[in-house]
């Protein structure tokens, strides 16, 4: 096996970046004039870790294409990395969030619809009670309250390499030596020593779970059913059935955030695989893009957690915000629980990414790359390394990020858009086979430019195998 020196990427890379300006000058202008107002040049800091010279300004997204302030349009398989797997603006969500809009945003009371739709929560994902909130990020929070409060517990569990959004309890890493935990060196205006309180094992590892959990100390274990913020790494067979009986052994709960894995079927991966969580977290495309997430529970949690509520005193809880629940948030919802969390959707996206993971491994296998493509539902991942990973440290042994950010902004430059942080593809109601098909040409020519170049031998390292 060969790889591309870093040399060389560099500057097929910067012949991209002089592309990109050439094509994007309003873009570019935007991109300068923003920084006058905003950190970096963006609403959002990190909207600006693009591999593009700036960053790509939008005026419209439908459906899976997105167009850019130069008119350019994009084949999007980024989806707002996963807010908008169900296409970008549904007409049933716009038609509900316009006639919406027009009775009221927010009352800090239920509209009358919230009977409906926990029902429809239900009905989707299995639990039986509901709260919601902002954010997944805000949700997971909440449920780190609500778990310490009803367990008496104070330590956390989760996975190297997992992403429950920005909660700081987890923003710690693995120290891979030792196995203690360690504060992240890149969170910034950290003082909270969150590594005191939070437990990281790697992702597959039971033998470390168990160990983890032996203590009896742990509220939860809140993780998602693979990696999906760490390129995408599955669960091992079986691996789950033991985890969850280890967690109900050494009385911790099990938090499953689906935030991600809704791409895996109707309902998500707990409900498909019988995960029986305590508690589900699901965020971003719960109600198709607009700032909604949701956590469910079991009736033995909720009683747990009306014993916690009721016995402590009054006054703020410390859990929810102002515009949680509000009427506008709960009719996007109720439109994306009834139109677009579908089984017709699911067969729909899921059969056209069968075919788009068949056309990738087709290619790779013909060119003699030894790159992995691995797929949970209607995502999936282009991984630069020979076999499946099995957990986070698999991921960095073998990372090539200037490969990855290559085939971004090769791709983007010619109409695909792929999600920025890894190779991300997601597939939507709105994918059609054409666009499938244009991401496949492309990757075709990825594949050509790459073959013209000097290669050298691969470091030892990124050649391990299982």
């Amino acid at each position: 096996m060969t790889h591309l020196g870093p040399d060389t990427l560099r500057a097929m890379q910067l012949n991209e970046r002089e592309r990109f300006i050439t094509r994007h000058p309003q873009s570019m202008a935007l991109a300068l004039a923003a920084q006058q107002h905003y950190l970096f040049g963006v609403p959002l800091h990190w909207m600006r870790d693009w591999p593009s010279p700036a960053t790509l300004f939008v005026a419209q997204a439908e459906g899976a294409t997105l167009t850019c302030a130069d008119g350019v349009r994009y084949k999007d398989f980024c989806l707002g990395d996963t807010g908008a797997m169900f296409g970008h603006s549904p007409a049933p969500l716009a038609r509900a969030l316009a006639e919406q809009a027009a009775r009221g945003l927010t009352c800090m009371l239920p509209a009358t619809n919230a009977v409906a739709v926990g029902e429809a929560l239900s009905n989707t994902f299995g639990l039986p009670m509901w709260q919601m909130a902002l954010s997944a990020s805000d949700a997971n929070r909440f449920v780190l309250r609500w778990a310490r409060a009803i367990t008496g517990r104070a330590q956390l569990l989760v996975f190297d390499g997992c992403y429950h959004g920005a909660v700081d309890d987890t923003l710690v890493d693995l120290d891979p030596t030792s196995g203690s935990t360690l504060p992240r060196a890149s969170v910034l205006g950290q003082v909270h020593n969150h590594a005191a309180f939070t437990r990281v094992v790697p992702f597959n590892d039971l033998h470390a779970l168990e160990a983890a959990l032996r203590k009896g100390d742990v509220a939860c274990l809140l993780a998602e059913p693979a990696l999906t913020n760490f390129g995408l790494v599955p669960p091992a067979p079986g691996f789950w059935d033991q985890a969850r009986a280890l967690c109900r052994q050494h009385g911790a709960l099990f938090v499953c955030d689906e935030t991600h894995t809704i791409s895996t079927a109707l309902g998500g991966y707990a409900r498909a695989h019988g995960l029986e969580p305590d508690v589900m977290v699901v965020g971003k495309a719960v109600a198709g893009g607009l700032p909604c997430a949701v956590y469910g529970f079991t009736h033995a949690v909720a009683e747990r957690m009306v014993q916690a509520k009721n016995a402590a005193p009054e006054g703020h809880s410390g859990i929810g915000t102002t515009l949680a629940g509000n009427a506008l948030t709960l009719a996007a919802l109720q439109a994306s629980l009834q139109h677009l969390h579908t089984a017709a959707n699911y067969t729909y996206m899921l059969d056209l990414a069968a075919t788009l993971e068949r056309g990738l491994r087709e290619r790779i296998d013909a060119a003699g790359q030894r790159w992995t493509v691995t797929r949970l539902g209607a995502r999936m991942e282009l991984q630069f390394m020979p076999h499946t990973p099995r957990n986070a440290q698999d991921v960095r042994d073998h990372a090539q990020g200037d490969l990855e950010a290559l085939t971004h902004l090769f791709m983007l430059n010619r109409g695909v858009l792929l999600t920025p942080f890894h190779s991300m593809m997601l597939i939507s109601p709105a994918t059609t086979l054409d666009d499938v098909a244009r991401l496949l040409d492309v990757f075709d020519e990825l594949l050509a430019a790459l073959r013209t170049l000097p290669a050298q031998p691969v470091p030892a390292r990124a050649s391990r195998s299982v």
